[in-house]
């Protein structure tokens, strides 16, 4: 039987920060009383990540691992990760721990109410340091103004989704900022719920100024150009 909920969570070189992610989405799914997975991906990790997405798999037998040979970004580990989910909903959150899967309600409200099929987190209190939050601010200004998919933190990987929704997704770079644009592009109803943005608590971020603006930036003309010219032959 397919499980109600699937839940994907990208990693790469997250040690000792997959058994927190990992327990804290257990224990929240468990309180749905519904059936679920949890897909802990793996993208080529070179640390302990892996043998500790093995021990949360034998810990919690909801949980399986998907283990991409070599690192294919955050963008295809993510897609991998949807592509092979089961669920009737689809949960994603980020495997630093700043994502907190208690806000998971608050999203799965109104997408299993059909008011919603994409619900997005907006991050409240953002953590980090200044520049990261400033660009942040300029890059989801910039393509909110310019794709129009009417949400104000497309960089917020806590998100629900009914399944059909994943038919609007692409292979591109940066997909993950631009699941909210791609399912808007496709007639899908999407929306956003404030949510908790948590201090990372191990390892350090892997993205910089150029995956904060220039790289967002180029995806974001490239997809709009995409988006113009509308589906090919």
């Amino acid at each position: 039987m397919s499980p109600h909920y699937s839940l994907v969570v990208p990693f790469h070189n997250e040690s000792g920060n997959v058994e927190v992610v990992a327990g804290a989405a257990v224990e929240v799914l468990e309180r749905l009383g519904r059936g679920y997975e949890v897909i802990l991906v793996d993208d080529g990790s070179t640390d302990s990540t892996g043998l500790e997405i093995k021990a949360a798999c034998a810990r919690w037998p909801a949980c399986r691992e998907l283990k991409l040979k070599t690192r294919v970004g955050q963008a295809d580990a993510l897609l991998a990760g949807l592509v092979s989910a089961h669920g009737q909903y689809i949960l994603t959150m980020d495997g630093d721990g700043q994502n907190d899967p208690r806000d998971f309600s608050a999203l799965l409200g109104p997408v299993e109410q059909g008011r919603l099929d994409l619900a997005c987190g907006r991050r409240v209190g953002r953590k980090g340091a200044a520049w990261r939050r400033w660009a942040s601010r300029v890059a989801n200004l910039v393509r909110r103004v310019v794709l129009q998919d009417g949400v104000h933190d497309s960089g917020c990987q806590l998100r629900v989704m009914r399944r059909e929704v994943l038919g609007a997704l692409r292979p591109m770079e940066l997909m993950q900022s631009f699941v909210p644009a791609l399912a808007a592009a496709s007639g899908f109803r999407v929306g956003e719920q404030p949510v908790r943005d948590n201090p990372r608590l191990h390892g350090t971020s892997k993205y910089g100024p150029a995956q904060l603006l220039w790289r967002p930036m180029l995806a974001m003309v490239r997809l709009r150009w995409a988006l113009w010219r509308g589906p090919g032959p």
